[in-house]
């Protein structure tokens, strides 16, 4: 049985089909790649309709220029929270506030989607000029409090991705088929065809290893990572490609040291799109716990994803292709930021790593 609020937004929409739908996703990369396929949806079902996107500036590469995207609007809050500590930079900083949230006001929606739920989606939800306003349940800090109608049930055990495409049932669309990819344009395109003709990977197998992860619990140990991508290199003949941003490059430049054979390093050297389009080119990528294993996976990438303390079943690589090496432990999932034996990560050995590579190499998967 359908929650009663379920049913007040289908008696809704069968009322007021929206002509302008604003979402409001702000962050993380992960996050972003997970509501590529409600939009697609959103747009199957109203074709006509004007659908905006609210995003802060590290994810907005993401969906910049998306076909199905008639508007982004980016919010800085990070480089503003910076600069109004800085007593010249305050007024202009405030005046480049004032823009963006007259420019998020400058349109009137019809229905509003908060998919963040925190405090900061909230009060762009609240500030927006829109008939509805809706978001789904376990919102936080108050989020709830902006919202026009009660939030709508998601499960919490559910992937990421199909929490989102909840919004759908709760609108009461059809739910059609999506394929949930990022838009990569030519200059991004063209950058990696360049990479890999002027490393001669046209017929090689191409690995990519994504080594870090914002928390310090999420991190496999450098030196593990040095083995691994030598083992795939001497004994599976395939081509190592280390990603990461340019935060990144510290501990990959380590493990790169510590290597004997030589790998590739791109680390800090692409954007994220044509990131993404690397990806989409390559037989395999390793990785962390980290945004871009989503972007991998979306992108059609088969996917040996380490996880410790977070739940693979709620974010892990979305799709029956991946991998997801984990420890059974007791205290993981836990979600923990800091931990004072890290044992659910350290105890992922190489081996079992390598084998799960090897598998892959000897057909085990088809692409």
């Amino acid at each position: 049985m359908r929650p009663n609020g379920l049913l007040k937004g289908v008696n809704n929409l069968e009322m007021n089909k929206p002509d302008s739908i604003l979402i409001v996703k702000l962050s993380a990369i992960g996050d972003v790649v997970h509501t590529l396929p409600l939009l697609e949806v959103l747009r199957k079902n109203f074709p006509q309709a004007r659908i905006d996107w609210v995003v802060e500036e590290e994810a907005g590469q993401i969906i910049m220029g998306h076909s199905m995207i008639d508007h982004v609007l980016v919010s800085r809050r990070n480089s503003w929270q910076k600069s109004l500590t800085k007593r010249r930079r305050r007024t202009a900083t405030l005046r480049e506030m004032f823009r963006f949230i007259r420019e998020l006001r400058s349109h009137k929606y019809d229905l509003v989607i908060d998919l963040h739920g925190l405090f900061k989606s909230g009060v762009l939800t609240g500030l927006s000029r829109a008939k509805r306003k809706i978001g789904f349940t376990g919102g936080r800090e108050g989020s709830s409090l902006f919202l026009t109608e009660r939030p709508y049930y998601v499960n919490y055990d559910q992937h990421a991705l199909d929490r989102y495409l909840k919004t759908i049932d709760y609108l009461g669309c059809t739910m059609y088929s999506w394929k949930g990819d990022i838009p990569v344009d030519g200059s991004d395109r063209d950058a990696i065809e360049s990479f890999i003709l002027n490393n001669d990977l046209q017929n090689k197998k191409i690995v990519a290893i994504n080594p870090m992860a914002r928390w310090k619990t999420k991190l496999w140990e450098p030196e593990r990572f040095s083995l691994l991508a030598d083992r795939v290199q001497k004994e599976l003949n395939g081509k190592i490609v280390f990603t990461g941003s340019e935060q990144d490059r510290i501990v990959i430049d380590e493990i790169v040291r510590e290597m004997k054979t030589i790998p590739l390093d791109l680390a800090g050297r692409t954007s994220l799109k044509a990131l993404a389009y690397l990806y989409s080119k390559c037989d395999l990528l390793i990785t962390t716990d980290t945004g871009p294993m989503h972007m991998a996976a979306a992108m059609g990438c088969p996917v040996i994803a380490l996880f410790g303390p977070t739940a693979p079943w709620r974010t892990g690589p979305y799709g029956k292709e991946h991998r997801v090496i984990r420890e059974e432990m007791e205290c993981s999932p836990c979600f923990k930021k800091k931990c004072d034996h890290l044992s659910c990560m350290k105890d992922i050995t190489v081996e079992r790593v390598f084998d799960t590579v090897k598998e892959y190499f000897d057909g085990a998967h088809k692409r």
